[in-house]
């Protein structure tokens, strides 16, 4: 399956090259397939808030190619460039709050900084560390994608009607995706009879990236409204919701984009399994559950105008853009280090034991 997925691999949102970072213009697709190129860590932080880059592992890889610019800048400037560096960790930090994989990436560029040696190439070795994250993400995905089909065919082994939400594929990530990873397994497997993407209100992720990501390969999709998911559970035959992640808990609770609560509660109604798809630097064992994630809440314009024009009345817009689903409510786990059905505290102490899988 490894080498199906490689030889199937065809989107790609980040590159580093000729120390650059390039990042796909994802607030502009599909109509239009632009690259940005960043020199600067604010540039970087910038993109992540903007949302020029969005997915929690995504999110990580850039903001640690974004602190190689930084060290790059402040070294050149000269004087305490450790300490002025300092700010670039502040501003990155501070441009997304929710997803955890931005901070794990920003302690490991710490950590490597705290491992320098005497006369040591600084640029160098956090140009390799950025680099191992990214690599690293993509293996993790390769890993992710095998054992969610695995969990897929020991439950059903047919073509299976499935439904995902907002976009976790190359776009999202370092490549191959993290839920839609597992959705690109199962096809290559024979096991999609079709894909159900929720549209994703209100940045419409999924049918701006991830419809574009599967139609490009394929798969076959249907576009619905997020509210038609109840009906189409009830009336599809729809055996699995799969989605990502941008938090995870102690207790195996999972902060994702707003709506996959919903999602999970009715899957639980209707007797469909509910499958969460992420890597282990998504797993923040620092907070017990769900009531300790910082939900991000974004500017109600993203809900009041579509392209600049207003749409709506004038009123006060509520717009958060993640939610908590609580760990009763899923049935399983997904990450390179392994799965964890009916998720709860030991179980994912006991996950978090294990060494990666690939």
């Amino acid at each position: 399956m490894r080498d199906k997925l490689l030889a199937a691999e065809k989107v790609k949102a980040i590159e580093w090259r000729d120390g650059k970072l390039g990042l796909l213009d994802q607030r502009v697709l599909p109509r239009e397939e632009t690259w940005l190129t960043y020199d600067s860590a604010a540039g970087v932080a910038e993109a992540i808030r903007s949302m020029v880059v969005r997915g929690a592992p995504a999110i990580g890889i850039a903001a640690a190619f974004g602190l190689v610019l930084g060290a790059r800048a402040r070294l050149a400037a000269g004087g305490d460039w450790q300490a002025a560096l300092e700010e670039d960790f502040k501003v990155l930090a501070e441009s997304r709050p929710t997803a955890v994989n931005l901070f794990w990436a920003l302690d490991r560029m710490r950590e490597r900084l705290q491992r320098l040696k005497a006369g040591e190439d600084v640029l160098a070795a956090l140009e390799v560390e950025a680099q191992g994250i990214f690599d690293s993400d993509r293996e993790a995905n390769l890993t992710m994608a095998q054992l969610g089909l695995e969990l897929i065919r020991k439950h059903q082994d047919g073509p299976q009607k499935l439904l995902t939400h907002c976009n976790t594929g190359a776009l999202a990530t370092g490549g191959f995706g993290t839920a839609l990873g597992v959705i690109r397994a199962a096809h290559l497997a024979g096991l999609v009879e079709r894909v159900f993407a929720d549209e994703t209100r209100p940045w419409l992720q999924g049918s701006r990236l991830t419809a574009w990501e599967l139609a490009g390969e394929g798969v076959p999709v249907s576009l619905n409204a997020d509210s038609a998911a109840a009906h189409l559970m009830k009336t599809e035959g729809i055996t699995w919701v799969i989605v990502g992640a941008d938090r995870i808990t102690a207790n195996g609770d999972v902060a994702n984009k707003i709506g996959t609560y919903q999602l999970a509660v009715n899957a639980m109604h209707h007797g469909v399994r509910f499958m969460v798809v992420a890597p282990s630097s998504t797993i923040d064992m620092s907070l017990e559950d769900g009531e300790d994630i910082p939900i991000e809440e974004r500017d109600g314009r993203e809900l009041l105008d579509v392209g600049g024009q207003r749409i709506a009345a004038e009123v006060h817009a509520v717009n958060p853009v993640f939610d908590v689903t609580p760990a009763d409510l899923i049935d399983a786990i997904v990450t390179e280090k392994g799965v964890v059905e009916r998720p709860d505290a030991a179980k994912m102490a006991q996950l978090m034991c294990r060494k990666r899988l690939h």
